[in-house]
């Protein structure tokens, strides 16, 4: 099991037909639009969500990311997406635990890293910019 990272947000959704297969399972490409909803909703909790991002004059590109299956969601099925961020000093970093909301079974494991990259140079950054820490240091105290 991993731990929780140092702050978290969770949302909770039923599995709309249109995002699964004929089978009634929720097509395997689904699950990063998921990932994204936690991953906004653990931003906006933040205090620096996408928009804050860019108007700062940094974009934040993934350029890792890694699902790891264990049961797939069905078709009106109740479940949770929980987005832990794990680093963001150097990177951001976060976690993801997709489960079913009822009995907690867990469904899918992820992880996504994304990297500062300066809008106006274009250049990727080896630190997160000072506006991010700060925003976790806030978020944190």
């Amino acid at each position: 099991m991993r731990s929780k990272g140092v702050l978290q947000a969770e949302i909770e959704f039923t599995v709309p037909f249109f995002d699964v297969d004929s089978m009634e399972v929720v097509w395997h490409g689904h699950y990063v639009k998921y990932l994204e909803v936690a991953r906004c909703a653990l931003l906006d909790k933040l205090g620096h969500n996408y928009q804050q991002m860019r108007a700062s004059g940094y974009a934040w590109p993934i350029i890792d990311l890694q699902l790891r299956y264990v049961r797939g969601a069905q078709f009106g099925q109740l479940i949770k997406v929980q987005a832990n961020l794990i680093e963001w000093q150097n990177r951001l970093k976060i976690n993801y635990l997709i489960s079913d909301a009822s009995s907690g079974e867990r469904l899918t494991r992820a992880s996504s890293v994304q990297v500062a990259v300066d809008m106006a140079s274009r250049e990727m950054l080896l630190a997160s910019p000072r506006v991010l820490v700060a925003a976790v240091e806030r978020a944190l105290a």
